[in-house]
């Protein structure tokens, strides 16, 4: 039953192919476990409930991914998105915790909607290529600043605005050492390298608590007191639903939070999905991917299961070509890492002991320079996009917003395009987002 439903003999694999395939993608991946909760618990969110919210969002989308497309692939928050949605939309924008999820609930939605009626390859020729990875790579270098701050190596200074931390404080020291670790492990090709990377420097965090090396400052990793519960906290389950008329009282803000959510997950699962499809050789001879949609569909379903368990949005991981290439070929390997997500429920206390900010610091500078690296595909020759790449990442990192980024994107390509005469080339798309963006720039109205 098994080899018909999932067309294991197909796809020349069998079913312990699969669970290990499983398994490693769900190492690879289960780094997310520690950054999320403590990256949304800055929002006022408990952490306690972001992370039964983001293992179990995790384990439902993975195994819907599996049983919907028959695709390998692990769901989880996507790092880039959980910034946006901390960052930009409640830190920056000042919305609470509530209206953000309804944003999330909404975009994803609306993602299920242009996948379901076939508009996603219409939107995606409709923005300019440069534009998409100079984005991609704003948020990578927003996400390792962010770590940087987050593990207190770069800190505020009324004088020069940004300085270095006391890298002699334990927190700082450790976070140093777990960056350098997963780092070294990443370039050595070890699978898994960020989960190994943050395990290593965890039992190296525990080991300085227990020397009395410890920080006034930032909490570092202890033997956790209780390493299972039972008592899962689900406080931020449906906390969507009271968040829609604050969403909704400023339009202008409201379309450049859709449009940004939307936008990142777009590229972001269109961006991880196509070459996992090539990978498992779903690509035929034609051109067409076999099971795209309904890939792309149970990725849209995804980002609802997030918004509804509390999380920002849940989408496709890169982390899947691990598991992929132990060839895991079908959604056995998916359904295998959404049951460990399941079952991670209950050692919350255990990761939220061991992975504090100093551990969890490693994943995002490690995923920001993995996102940077989509620079290198930037025509540099031309002076507009240049320009345009520049000031979407200096503008991301500058005024602490993703949102705000794509903005000054958005409105540097579409002025320096028409300044060379090139306004017959503008897709319709990008002149409506310019006005919007101009008017929420301005007027936040």
């Amino acid at each position: 039953m098994l080899n018909d439903f999932f067309k294991m003999d197909e796809n020349k694999t069998d079913l312990k192919t699969e669970i290990i395939a499983g398994i490693t993608t769900f190492l690879a991946m289960s780094y997310i476990l520690g950054v999320n909760p403590g990256m949304l618990s800055q929002t006022g969110m408990p952490i306690e409930g972001v992370f039964i919210a983001t293992a179990l969002a995790s384990g439902i989308a993975c195994i819907l991914m599996g049983l919907l497309s028959n695709y390998p692939v692990g769901l989880a928050p996507g790092m880039g998105l959980n910034a946006l949605f901390t960052y930009t939309i409640v830190l920056g924008m000042g919305l609470s915790w509530n209206a953000a999820l309804a944003a999330v609930f909404l975009s994803s939605i609306i993602f299920l909607l242009i996948t379901v009626i076939g508009l996603r390859e219409t939107i995606l020729n409709a923005i300019p290529n440069d534009l998409k990875l100079a984005i991609g790579s704003g948020i990578g270098f927003f996400l390792a600043f962010l770590g940087l701050v987050n593990a207190g190596i770069i800190v505020s200074n009324p004088t020069t605005v940004v300085a270095l931390g006391n890298m002699a404080s334990p927190h700082v020291f450790l976070a140093s050492i777990s960056i350098i670790i997963t780092l070294a492990l990443y370039v050595k090709k070890v699978p898994a390298a960020v989960f190994f990377g943050l395990i290593l420097t965890a039992i190296l965090g525990v080991v300085f608590s227990l020397v009395g090396f410890t920080s006034p400052d930032a909490a570092l990793p202890t033997i956790p007191k209780t390493w299972i519960s039972f008592n899962l906290n689900f406080s931020v389950f449906g906390g969507f639903l009271s968040g829609f008329g604050e969403l909704f009282n400023r339009i202008s803000s409201l379309i450049l939070i859709l449009f940004s959510l939307l936008f990142v997950t777009f590229f972001d699962t269109t961006g991880t999905l196509i070459p996992i499809a090539k990978e498992c050789g779903y690509v035929k001879e034609d051109g067409s991917t076999e099971g795209i949609n309904k890939a792309f569909i149970s990725d849209a379903i995804g980002g609802i299961i997030g918004a509804l368990f509390g999380s920002s949005t849940v989408t496709a991981y890169v982390e899947s070509a691990t598991g992929i290439g132990l060839g895991g070929r079908t959604g056995i390997t998916a359904i295998v890492t959404g049951i460990l997500f399941i079952i991670s429920v209950f050692l919350a206390p255990a990761i939220l002991s061991l992975f504090t900010s100093s551990v969890t610091a490693a994943a995002m500078v490690t995923v920001g320079i993995l996102m940077f690296g989509q620079i290198r595909d930037i025509n540099w020759d031309n002076l507009s996009i240049v320009a345009s790449v520049f000031l979407t990442i200096i503008m991301m990192l500058l005024s602490n917003s993703i949102s705000l980024g794509i903005a000054f994107g958005f409105i540097t390509y579409t002025i320096t395009s028409i300044a060379e005469g090139k306004y017959d080339e503008l897709n319709p798309l990008v002149v409506i987002m310019f006005v919007i963006f101009l008017i929420y720039l301005f007027f936040r109205l």
